[in-house]
């Protein structure tokens, strides 16, 4: 029988990066205050003691500086993870994000190999943090050609997405949502996965509803369909997982099953995830569906910085087990 052992999500990171150093010498960490035990959630806590100032380098504050050191030492061959404690700030770094790591080998006629960068970038919510402190960009980075985009939800995909994307020989961005850093799960020994293998899974099935999440929005929505009470309804959940590239197909199986679709998103609506996932379901299955797709998002205005209306702003499980009970009898 193979052990289990129970770790949170933010431990089950700290558990790759050890996975990760331990078993690959061109793998080294870059960012601001991965000294710290405390600022990145404890997912890095004593690693520099372990491994050295060498491999775990605590940088100034110059997001664009480390991120593109971070891009010459994959092109130079090493595997390199940059850590950004905040998305909101890591926009500064977007040109060698966008225009560089992920245009690299499209710019040389695929002659060349893609950097084996990976970006962690951690999303911060609530705590009257404010509108530049709280910011998910995840559809942002979602739409560029050549940059993989992964997004878990549960502490065993925190520890196996993180170490394929080091491992994958593109360029990733990594996204973590501190808000997920107490769950705790079981999980088995280490199995390396090819990242470009990876895709939707159904975490709960059902036959009369497809909930389509990822990321912080998937918890609250396995929490509502657990407590949703109605005879002879069930709800399936599919956690995306991948937000580049997407591939709908275990979407559209459980579209031709329950007829339904809401979608929920913890970004904006506008050009997000969401509507992404709502506009392939209606490309391909118009005419499987017999209700109007629905999706639940943050309002389309900046976060606000008090408590009270941070409750407002940000949905919740009664929130969504609203909208369950409009799409279903």
């Amino acid at each position: 029988m193979k052990e289990q052992i129970k770790i949170s999500y933010a431990s089950a990171i700290r558990e790759a990066f050890i996975y990760l150093l331990d078993s690959y010498p061109e793998v080294f960490v870059m960012g601001q205050g991965v000294w710290s035990p405390w600022y990145v959630g404890q997912s890095m806590t004593d690693l520099d003691k372990k491994y050295g100032k060498s491999r775990i380098i605590d940088t100034p504050v110059s997001e664009a500086v480390v991120t593109g050191a971070g891009l010459g030492a994959a092109i130079s061959g090493m595997k390199p993870i940059i850590v950004h404690p905040r998305m909101d700030f890591m926009l500064y770094a977007i040109d060698q994000i966008v225009n560089q790591a992920a245009k690299w080998s499209h710019m040389f006629g695929g002659n060349i190999n893609n950097p084996s960068l990976t970006i962690r970038a951690m999303i911060n919510r609530g705590g009257e943090q404010g509108a530049q402190h709280s910011q998910a960009l995840h559809s942002w980075f979602a739409h560029i050609p050549g940059l993989r985009v992964v997004m878990p939800s549960s502490p065993l995909d925190a520890r196996d997405l993180l170490i394929s994307s080091v491992l994958s020989p593109d360029p990733v961005l990594y996204i973590d949502d501190r808000w997920l850093y107490q769950e705790e799960q079981m999980i088995e020994h280490i199995v390396e996965k090819d990242l470009s293998n990876e895709e939707p899974v159904v975490l709960k099935k059902g036959n009369d509803l497809t909930v389509v999440s990822c990321g912080f929005s998937t918890k609250l929505a396995s929490e509502a369909i657990d407590k949703f009470c109605c005879e002879d309804v069930s709800i399936e959940l599919i956690d995306l997982r991948i937000l580049n590239p997407i591939k709908p197909e275990i979407i559209f199986k459980s579209i031709s099953k329950t007829k339904k679709l809401l979608c929920i998103d913890g970004g904006w609506s506008s050009c997000g995830i969401a509507s992404e996932i709502i506009s392939l379901v209606c490309q391909e299955m118009s005419d499987v569906l017999i209700s109007k797709p629905r999706k639940i998002t943050l309002p389309d205005c900046p976060a606000p910085s008090v408590n009270i209306l941070e409750n407002s702003y940000y949905f919740n499980c009664d929130d969504i087990l609203e909208v369950f009970s409009n799409m279903l009898p």
